[in-house]
């Protein structure tokens, strides 16, 4: 893959880049010599614009030790993989399953999906119309980096969400006052005998200082000390924050939302929320790497697309079928060796059929294809099941490396991945099936398409859902 770079800001000749016509500046892409692979070399520094890679994709680059070290130890080491190149002073950096961005060492990585940009926000699924989130992903699309696009979108929507006023609701308080208010609270005040005032008092108060309203808030001040926020967006934060004076300061972790019960009063924090979730589960402000302060934005496209795929399906088969994510079961009789299937669909309470999902199926971390099978055929054999699936994302597995908008020319089946059986069925473009020898277990694959537009990509995940609930229903029969 090639990568376009503005040599030109580095301000200097890059005289000890080699490439196949000799030294040069200026706007130009420069190859290593006896590379077996469209690599570019780069010059990356403090004064140079960022590097931009697609997922799984991979440049050689010029860095200094440090920074190599820095880029590294980033996300102690998940987000990319930085390698000696063949020559002194280069280095290949590889992108794995994150997108964002990272800023760390005077470097800036901009690292994005093969899927649409567009349909990165779709996966966000954060319960909002395409057109509430399509100006930031035209934003992002223009300018590569999703972290203000990202913040854009969060300070916009939970602007929408404070308009119709900040919640409130009453809240059981334990407090010591001088005069009673409420209850005596027995167990406090008898904790200091003889101490009449202040008295221990239960009371309930209508108040705003919630967790909805101080979730949002930590992830409205987090998201002031990002640089590169546009004023008008920066703006926005500052009135929130006055919004919410009257509520606490409270150090969320990301996880706390799940503590939050919605109902017709907060429905409508549910988009804010969600974002603000991605705002403090992915931003890193000061990574310590070293001696280097490293800040970075970085979504995990795995459990973006095993969320997506997950709450899509769940809510197409509701009232046909029950969809339970990461079922926890055993593998064998004495209950030692746990599995997690991504998908359990159930009728009657018993399990009809088995899924997993990867986004991709080959990469650096896994055997392949073959491996997702071997997995697939372990779930379908603990759970007594006929059949599984294997649902992967088309767009992640192409084997050409398409253009930013996701198109791509070709929808070959991903390198390294196993033959099928029989001809495709024309009314699920994306499906392949196996049979397992001597057991008899069926095994598909079925691929999502995702370069197309949200109502193409809701149209797919119909007819995925629709066939699945075919094959419970034969899995019942059969059974």
């Amino acid at each position: 893959m090639t990568v376009q770079a503005d040599l030109a800001a580095v301000g200097h000749h890059n005289d000890d880049i080699p490439s196949a016509t000799g030294p040069r500046s200026g706007r130009e892409r420069y190859k290593l010599t006896g590379s077996t692979e469209e690599d570019t070399l780069l010059s990356v520094g403090d004064h140079a614009g960022p590097l931009t890679l697609r997922e799984y994709g991979r440049e050689v680059v010029v860095l200094s030790d440090e920074q190599a070290r820095a880029l590294n130890g980033v996300g102690n080491g998940q987000y990319l993989s930085v390698d000696p190149g063949e020559q002194s002073g280069y280095w290949q950096v590889t992108a794995r399953n994150y997108v964002g961005s990272i800023n760390v060492g005077g470097l800036q990585v901009l690292i994005r999906p093969k899927i649409p940009l567009r349909n990165l926000f779709l996966l966000l699924e954060v319960g909002l119309r395409e057109q509430d989130w399509r100006n930031e992903a035209v934003g992002y699309e223009k300018n590569s980096d999703l972290l203000p696009a990202l913040v854009s979108f969060f300070a916009r929507t939970t602007e929408t969400t404070l308009a119709r006023g900040l919640y409130h609701s009453y809240r059981e308080q334990r407090d010591r006052l001088v005069a009673l208010r409420g209850r005596i609270d027995i167990a406090r005040q008898l904790a200091q005998p003889g101490i009449v005032i202040p008295a221990a008092c239960k009371f309930t108060e209508f108040t705003a200082d919630l967790i909805e309203n101080s979730y949002l808030k930590a992830a409205v001040s987090r998201s002031l000390r990002v640089a590169g926020v546009l004023p008008i967006d920066r703006r926005r934060l500052m009135q929130h924050l006055v919004t919410l004076e009257d509520v606490g300061d409270v150090p969320h972790h990301h996880t706390d939302s799940d503590r939050v019960v919605f109902t017709r009063l907060n429905e409508h924090y549910k988009p804010a929320l969600r974002l603000a979730q991605l705002v403090l589960e992915n931003l890193t402000l000061q990574d310590a790497v070293g001696v280097t302060q490293a800040s970075s934005f970085m979504l995990d496209m795995n459990d973006l697309f095993e969320r997506f795929v997950t709450e899509r399906l769940r809510r197409a088969l509701r009232g046909r079928l029950e969809v339970k994510g990461q079922h926890p079961d055993k593998l064998d009789k004495a209950g030692t060796v746990a599995i997690k299937p991504d998908l359990l669909f159930r009728a009657g309470g018993a399990p009809r059929f088995v899924g997993d999902i990867k986004y991709k199926l080959t990469d650096d971390t896994a055997a392949g294809r073959n491996a997702d099978y071997y997995q697939l055929l372990a779930y379908t054999t603990a759970l007594d099941l006929p059949e599984g699936v294997l649902i992967y994302c088309l767009d992640a597995n192409r084997a050409d490396d398409s253009d930013s908008d996701g198109a791509s020319a070709t929808t070959s089946r991903p390198e390294n991945s196993m033959p099928t059986e029989g001809t495709p069925d024309a009314s699920h473009p994306g499906l392949r099936t196996i049979r397992v020898r001597n057991v008899g277990k069926v095994l598909h694959t079925y691929a999502l398409d995702l370069s197309g537009t949200a109502e193409e990509v809701a149209q797919s995940l119909d007819r995925l859902a629709n066939w699945v609930a075919d094959q419970a229903v034969r899995a019942s029969a059969s059974g």
